[in-house]
Order: C-alpha cells, then sequence, then structure tokens
C-alpha cells in the first residue's frame, strides 16, 4: 500500500495561481520536464483507484503559468489521478505538438498501433511509480522497455522510498532503454552524498542512459527556501554528468507534504543549482530537447 493511501479520496490542494515574476530570465526554447495536468473533471474523469483527488489545472491554466514564467516548452508527464486513462495528457499534446511531449502511464502489453498513435501525438516516454496507485507498477519495467525501446521511449521511474533504487538498479542495468529518475530519485537530504542510494544513483549516471529531473525537491529537503541542504547532492550529479540534468516544475504540485511552494520562486532556484549558462542552457534546453525530440531553437 502506498504510503498516500490513507488520504485516498480526498481532495489535495491545488497551486498558488499567482505565480511570482521570476528574477531569472529562462533561455529562448527552456522546456519544463515536470508538469500534469488534470481534468477538467466534467469531460475526463478520474481513476477509482487512485490516491488523491486534484483540482482541475488544465491545458489552458498551464500555458498561462508558462507564460508567466517564460518557459517555451513543456513535458506532460500523465497524472496518476487519471490511471492509465491518458486521454487528458493526449488532448493536450493534441493542442499544441510544437511545444508539448508527454510521458504515459501504461501497463505492459498494450496492442502495438495504439503504442504508434501515442508515440504520433507527442508521448516520448511511460512512468511506473510506487508512490500514486492506479497506475503502473515496476513489475512492468522489462516489458515497457521492450515494448516501446524501437520507439525511442525512454522509461520514468517514481519511487515511494529512496531504498527502491537499490532493489530496482540491477534491471535498469540490464535493460537497453534510457530511463529518468524522477525528483533525484527521492533521496532526502537527510540521507546525502554518502547513502546508498546516492552512489547506486552515481553508478547508474555512468550507464549513459540514465537522466536526473531536478523536480520537487522542496519534498525532500528539511530546510526552508531555498533548501540549501540539497546542494551538495545536486552540484555533484550537475558537476558529473551535466549532460544528462533535467528540471522540472512538478506544477500542479498534487499531495504536496510541506507548504505548497511558488511557481516562480522555484524558478529562482535555478541559478542556486546550476551557477554557470552552460549546465543553464544543457538542463533548461538542450537535453530536454535531445531526450524528447524537439526541433532546434531557432
Amino acid at each position: 500500500m502506498s504510503a498516500y493511501q490513507s488520504v485516498t479520496l480526498k481532495p489535495c490542494p491545488g497551486p498558488d495561481r499567482h505565480p511570482k515574476r521570476p528574477v531569472f530570465a529562462m533561455p529562448p526554447g527552456a522546456c519544463d520536464t515536470h508538469v500534469h495536468v488534470f481534468g477538467p473533471q466534467t469531460e475526463f474523469s478520474f481513476s477509482e483507484l487512485r490516491s488523491y483527488t486534484p483540482e482541475d489545472c488544465t491545458y489552458e491554466d498551464l500555458m498561462q503559468l508558462h507564460a508567466a514564467l517564460g518557459i517555451d516548452r513543456a513535458i506532460i508527464v500523465h497524472g496518476g489521478a487519471h490511471g492509465t486513462d491518458n486521454r487528458a495528457t493526449l488532448a493536450a499534446l493534441d493542442r499544441n505538438p510544437r511545444k508539448l511531449r508527454g510521458v504515459a502511464v501504461i501497463p505492459s502489453g498494450l496492442p502495438r498501433p495504439e503504442l504508434e498513435d501515442m508515440n504520433r501525438r507527442g508521448m516520448r516516454g511511460c512512468r511506473m511509480s510506487t508512490v500514486v496507485s492506479g497506475g503502473a507498477s515496476f513489475a512492468h519495467l522489462r516489458g515497457l522497455a521492450e515494448e516501446t525501446f524501437d520507439l525511442g521511449w525512454h522509461l520514468v521511474l517514481h519511487f515511494d522510498a529512496a531504498t527502491e533504487l537499490v532493489d530496482v538498479a540491477p534491471q535498469l542495468l540490464q535493460i537497453r532503454s534510457p530511463f529518468v529518475l524522477d525528483h533525484m530519485a527521492r533521496i532526502s537530504a537527510a540521507e546525502g552524498v554518502d547513502s546508498e542510494p546516492f552512489r547506486t544513483l552515481l553508478r547508474l549516471l555512468d550507464t549513459d542512459r540514465c537522466w536526473i529531473k531536478l523536480a520537487s525537491l522542496y519534498r525532500l529537503s528539511s530546510e526552508p527556501y531555498p533548501h540549501r541542504d540539497m546542494l551538495p547532492m545536486i552540484r555533484k550529479v550537475v558537476e558529473l554528468r551535466p549532460d544528462r540534468i533535467l528540471w522540472g516544475s512538478d506544477w500542479p504540485h498534487p499531495i504536496c507534504p510541506v507548504p505548497m511552494p511558488n511557481d516562480g520562486d522555484l524558478v529562482d532556484l535555478i541559478p542556486l543549482w546550476r551557477p554557470d549558462s552552460r549546465t543553464q542552457q544543457l538542463a533548461l534546453v538542450d537535453n530536454p530537447a535531445l531526450l524528447y525530440g524537439f526541433e532546434p531553437v531557432p
């Protein structure tokens, strides 16, 4: 059972609807690699197996947010509240195919034409999670890796606890697919650079198939904003593999166990995490363009 099952059908707070204008200016082509869209519920129902009930956070809401933050592109990671029904995410992708890509939540064993249709509409990966119910567990890892490999998809892994990374690592070493560790594998600041999960993360980076997503790290910190206790791990992975780092906001921040962050503040963490313009360009523009197949920035 997920750690969040105790709040199964209770509404979870929505995002801060008044983002601050960030001081940091995003470069042209900047991509937020981790957002969700939910609803509208009148059109796209939630899964009966969901772990949480979010507010409607629609395509229009996302576009308004990114206009305020200066973000040009986004990856919509299908939200667990919709289970394996990907229609809400696909509908959003259909509305802006030049600037949006998606990550699906699907079981292994789907018919090939269904996978090809998702790929045509902008899906570029599939996510497995032990944090929320109603989706795909790691039991689908090998099957999904084989079924989506020739589409060029990657796998996204969302852990309930950082110790799970150690258990799943042998499978990740055996598959051929690229894979993304969501939220820096959810390794907390209290565990840090000397922990076994973080050492495992560094070994996976050596495969050349591992990508690290810096998103939702406010959940892992023991300190208030700007969460400086996360810096040792962040700086280590950025130093070792700046070409494998992604950035995401995690808007609209579902199941947030800490005070709801303001997305403008999250953008202003970027120069703290990656002070030089080269690593900013890689994480915000070049790396997501490579992984998700965006056109070069004019």
